[in-house]
C-alpha cells in the first residue's frame, strides 16, 4: 500500500494516455502518464538534492495545478511527508503550521509567495518554477516505494475553533479511505475528474488519490469560477467532480448557464454542508443521467467513511427522508453514536459520532494530549452530533460545538437552518447561539436573501412565522440579521466563529 503504485500501474497499462491537464490563466499544460512519472522522479531528485530525506516534511503552498500534484507525488516517491498548506491563510497562520511541522523546505507558487512578504524568512523557500528547472537537469530518482504506516501527509485542519492541528495521515490511511469509497462507487479508469476542491483539504487530496489508483485522468483548476468550470466540462468531457452546495448553486445560477454543455458529468459528489432540497431538485433535473451521492468524513479519516449512494437521491427514495442522510458506514469503517461516556445510544437518539477503521489517523502532530482526547479506546471522537436509524443510516444533527443550549433545551443549528432555507426568499442561512441574560443562549439567524425575493411583511417577522410551522418555539430564531454572503472556509463550510465574532462586535 504505497501511493505511487497507481502511477506505476498506469504507466504500464497506458503510458501515452493523458494523466494530468491544468487549466489556468497562464494557459493549458498536459502530461501523459509516462511524462508525469518521469517528471515526478526528477522532482524527487531535486528535493533530495535540497537535503530532503525520507520522513522529512515538505511544506507546499500552491493553488490546484499540475505543479502541486507533481510535488505531492515527488514527496511520496522520495518517502517524504507532503504538507500542503491553505492558500488563504495569513502569514501568522502559515508561520504556526511551518513551525509546528518542522518542515525542512517550503516550495511555493511564486505569485502566492510574492503576496506574503516575509514568507521566506520563516523557512528556506523555493519557488515551484525554480525547483522544476533544477529537476529538469537531474537524473530520475528510483521510487522508494514508501508505504504502509509511513506518513504520507500532514494536513492542517482549518482552524475554525482555534489553532490548526496537523493531522497525520499514512499511505495506508489514504488507501483504506479510497477503498471505502470505491467499494460503494468504483472509480472509472476511463473517467476524467475535475479537481477544483482545494488539494490542501482531504476531499480534494483524497479524490486525487482515488483517481490515480485506477489510472484515471485529472484536470486541475486553481479556483472555482462557474463560467470556467462550465467551459472545462464542455471542452474536456469531465465525468466527475466534487462540489459543495455553494459551488453547485453558483454554477446553476450562472448567467447564460446552458445545461446541454455539461452533460458529460455522470457523477457529482457533495458534502461539507447541508444540501438544500430545492437545489438538489434543480441539480437532478439538470443532470438526469448523473449519480449524485453524499459523503461524510473528515481530515482525520483521510476521506469518506460514510456514503449515501445515488439510489437514495432519486425516485421513491427521494420522496423519503433518506436523501438527507450521509449514508451508512463504508467498507472497513465502524461508526457508532455514543453518549459522553462513550456508550452506544439507542437508534434514533442524538449523540456523538465515533469512528474506527484503517482510514483513521494515528493522531495529531506534536499534540499527544489532543490525540488522547480525540482517540479513546481505538475510536475517533468526531465532535459531530448525529442519530442513526434502524438500518444504519446516519443523520447529522450538528457540530456539537455549534449546538445551542437555550433555556436548558438543545437546539441543533442545522435543523433551524434547514427550516429557514426552505423559505422561497432565503438563499442561505447560518444559525449561531448568542449570549442571552434570560436563556443563557439565544438562537440568532444570519440570512442571505435570494435576489429578487419579496416578502409580504418585514422578512425577519415572516421567517419567524415560517419556522413556527415546523419547529418548536424554543428553536425559532429570536433575532435575525441579513448579509450579502456568509463567510466560508476553502472547504465550503460556514465560518461560524467569524459570525459569532461579528455579532459580539
Amino acid at each position: 500500500m504505497y501511493l505511487t503504485q497507481g502511477l506505476h500501474r498506469a504507466v504500464q497499462r497506458h503510458p501515452h494516455k493523458t494523466a494530468l491537464r491544468h487549466l489556468g490563466a497562464d494557459g493549458q499544460r498536459a502530461l501523459t502518464f509516462a511524462e508525469l512519472q518521469a517528471t515526478v522522479a526528477r522532482h524527487a531528485a531535486a528535493l533530495q538534492a535540497r537535503g530532503v530525506q525520507a520522513g522529512d516534511r515538505v511544506a507546499l503552498l500552491a493553488p490546484n495545478n499540475d505543479q502541486l500534484i507533481v510535488l505531492l507525488w515527488a514527496c511520496w516517491w522520495l518517502g517524504a511527508v507532503a504538507s500542503p498548506l491553505n492558500t488563504r491563510w495569513s502569514l501568522a497562520e502559515l508561520r504556526h503550521a511551518l513551525a509546528d511541522s518542522g518542515a525542512r523546505l517550503l516550495v511555493a507558487d511564486a505569485e502566492l509567495a510574492g503576496a506574503l512578504p516575509g514568507l521566506d524568512a520563516l523557512l528556506p523557500t523555493l519557488h515551484c518554477d525554480a525547483l522544476a528547472a533544477e529537476a529538469a537537469a537531474l537524473a530520475p530518482l528510483p521510487d522508494s516505494r514508501t508505504g504502509g504506516d509511513a506518513l504520507a501527509a500532514l494536513l492542517y485542519t482549518g482552524g475554525t475553533t482555534g489553532r490548526s492541528k496537523g493531522v497525520m495521515l499514512s499511505h495506508a490511511n489514504f488507501w483504506a479511505a479510497s477503498m471505502t469509497r470505491a467499494a460503494e462507487l468504483p472509480n472509472d479508469p476511463n473517467g476524467v475528474s475535475l479537481l477544483v476542491a482545494p488539494l490542501f483539504h482531504v476531499a480534494g487530496l483524497g479524490r486525487l488519490v482515488g483517481q490515480s489508483l485506477v489510472g484515471g485522468a485529472c484536470i486541475t483548476m486553481p479556483n472555482f469560477r462557474p463560467d470556467l468550470v462550465a467551459s472545462a466540462i464542455a471542452q474536456h468531457g469531465i465525468t466527475d467532480t466534487i462540489m459543495v452546495p455553494s459551488m453547485l448553486q453558483a454554477l446553476l445560477d450562472m448567467p447564460g448557464f446552458d445545461a446541454t454543455r455539461v452533460q458529460s458529468l455522470n457523477r457529482i459528489a457533495f458534502g461539507a454542508a447541508p444540501m438544500p432540497p430545492d437545489l438538489l431538485d434543480r441539480a437532478l433535473q439538470t443532470w438526469p443521467q448523473a449519480e449524485f451521492f453524499q459523503a461524510y468524513g473528515m481530515t482525520e479519516t483521510a476521506g469518506a467513511a460514510c456514503i449515501n449512494p445515488p439510489a437514495n437521491h432519486r425516485g421513491a427514495a427521494r420522496d423519503s427522508d433518506r436523501w438527507r442522510s450521509v449514508g451508512r458506514p463504508g467498507l472497513g469503517a465502524e461508526i457508532r453514536v455514543v453518549d459522553e461516556s462513550g456508550h452506544e445510544l439507542p437508534r434514533g437518539t442524538v449523540g456523538e459520532i465515533v469512528i474506527r477503521g484503517p482510514m483513521v489517523t494515528s493522531g495529531y502532530w506534536n499534540l499527544p494530549e489532543a490525540t488522547a482526547q480525540a482517540m479513546q479506546g481505538g475510536w475517533l471522537r468526531t465532535g459531530d452530533g448525529a442519530r442513526m436509524d434502524e438500518e444504519g443510516y446516519l443523520f447529522i444533527a450538528d457540530r456539537l460545538k455549534d449546538m445551542i443550549i437555550s433555556g436548558g433545551e438543545n437546539v441543533y443549528s442545522a435543523e433551524v437552518e434547514a427550516a429557514l432555507r426552505s423559505h422561497p426568499a432565503v438563499m442561505d442561512a447560518a444559525v449561531i447561539g448568542v449570549p442571552d441574560a434570560r436563556w443563557g443562549e439565544a438562537v440568532h439567524a444570519v440570512i442571505v436573501v435570494r435576489p429578487g425575493a419579496a416578502a409580504a411583511e418585514p422578512l425577519d417577522t415572516e421567517l419567524k412565522a415560517w419556522c413556527r410551522q415546523s419547529l418548536a418555539g424554543y428553536k425559532i430564531p429570536r433575532s435575525i440579521s441579513f448579509t450579502p454572503a456568509l463567510p466560508m472556509s476553502a472547504a465550503g463550510k460556514v465560518l461560524k466563529t467569524t459570525l459569532r465574532a461579528a455579532h459580539a462586535a
